[in-house]
């Protein structure tokens, strides 16, 4: 029997010839990432062991993105101590505000993860690296173990193929495949016979249509939806993508044909029509026709579903020669400091400031739970944050729609939700 692309990225780490579902084991990540929100806390519980050194510093990538403007006095003594930690503990990839981005974004702009990597991270949403061919599995508050000794066991996780049929309508992006994932990998796993929770999701199918960006967004909706990993084998366009970035060696990998997956599903996305998700979670997928017109007070483009290059052109196309609505709020975060820059170059920040669009620095955004960007109550926002649960823009009494970067800036410029067809892109 053969292995998944995943199974072998696991076995190689393990230094074993071939690992399978339900097995043990304590593989050893090519590197480690922790995030801003919680080096206080994983310290503290090192010193209170008495472990004043960490395991592999040169292995570990520290990021802001989270609180990347310092909006309360525990912003800004978080942001110190931070400061202090990666001094103490020798690591020297730190990637303060203003050095790097989203942790799920700019690792993959910048070369550090490639196809075929291993990591571990904090932060459930490092399976946007699915997206080019890796595999970060989420350590959760077990961060500070893998700190300590430079692995973690994990249980070998089952994985479920997802067969894309058909090609995307124009107009039809990929959060809105992504939205339409998630509702079939919500229904009760009685009537759909597929469970989601701890496995990984593996693409597969006429994949070549999806950009990097696009595959990036597509992960994003399955990691709400519990999934433990999402992969896509690289393509060809995708392997020289990250050799143009990178000075280390990688090898791609690829899934046996007769590799063993629990359950098969397929989606002909050639069927679907651009969606939105309806307030209560990204899964709650819905034509974004049901809701048209409803009007809006606040949009948010970015967040680490939706904040690379191709997706800030995309929200652009809708913005370049228009203006945001009265009445909206439109804020756009870039991915990484690397878009940010290219932004100011190539002419897209003056194409978002002149349509009356605020731009924040690189990072989470508004997506961090509220830290920035709020809505008030009775308010209506749609952006392309990963996620629209109650309260997680501030008020409990605000209605948050989810959309593409097209939906997103087609609706913040009319004022309500609004079909990105029904507006020519520049």
């Amino acid at each position: 029997m053969g292995m998944t692309a995943v199974e072998k990225i696991l076995a190689r780490a393990s230094g074993r010839a071939s690992v399978a579902p339900g097995e043990l084991i304590e593989p050893v990540p090519d590197f480690i990432m922790i995030h801003d929100g919680v080096v206080l806390a994983a310290r503290q519980e090192l010193d209170a062991l008495g472990i004043t050194r960490i395991a592999n510093p040169d292995k570990v990538v520290m990021v802001t993105d989270h609180d990347v403007l310092y909006n309360s006095e525990l912003a800004v003594r978080r942001g110190a101590f931070n400061r202090a930690a990666a001094r103490d503990w020798g690591v020297k990839r730190f990637f303060d505000a203003g050095r790097g981005g989203h942790g799920h974004v700019f690792p993959m702009e910048t070369g550090i993860v490639t196809p075929g990597t291993l990591y571990f991270d904090n932060d459930r949403h490092c399976t946007n690296v699915g997206g080019i061919g890796a595999v970060a599995f989420r350590m959760g508050t077990e961060i500070s173990r893998v700190l300590a000794t430079g692995s973690n066991w994990l249980m070998v996780p089952h994985t479920i193929k997802l067969v894309i049929k058909g090609k995307a309508q124009a107009g039809v992006h990929a959060r809105d495949i992504g939205f339409v994932i998630g509702a079939m990998l919500n229904e009760p796993s009685e009537s759909s016979g597929v469970e989601i929770d701890y496995r990984i999701l593996e693409f597969t199918g006429e994949l070549d249509q999806f950009s990097l960006a696009a595959r990036v967004s597509m992960c994003s909706t399955p990691t709400e939806m519990r999934a433990i990993g999402v992969f896509f084998p690289p393509s060809a366009e995708i392997i020289a993508y990250s050799r143009a970035r990178t000075q280390q060696p990688f090898e791609a990998v690829y899934s046996d044909k007769d590799a063993n997956y629990e359950s098969t599903m397929e989606l002909d996305v050639g069927r679907l029509q651009p969606q939105v998700a309806l307030p209560g979670g990204p899964h709650r997928a819905a034509d974004l026709s049901s809701v048209a017109g409803q009007r809006i007070d606040h949009a948010f483009i970015g967040s680490c579903g939706s904040s690379m290059w191709e997706d800030l052109e995309i929200a652009a196309g809708y913005l370049r020669g228009r203006r945001v609505a009265p009445g909206v709020r439109l804020l756009v975060v870039p991915g990484s400091e690397q878009s940010t820059l290219r932004m100011a170059h190539e002419g897209l920040a003056q194409v978002f400031l002149d349509a009356g669009a605020t731009i924040l620095p690189a990072g989470c955004g508004p997506c961090a739970s509220g830290r920035n960007g709020l809505v008030h109550a009775g308010e209506v926002s749609i952006s392309t944050a990963v996620g629209n649960g109650t309260g997680r823009f501030g008020s409990r009494e605000a209605k948050l729609f989810l959309g593409s970067p097209a939906t997103v800036a087609a609706s913040a410029v009319s004022g309500c939700i609004t079909d990105p067809r029904a507006l020519t892109s520049h």
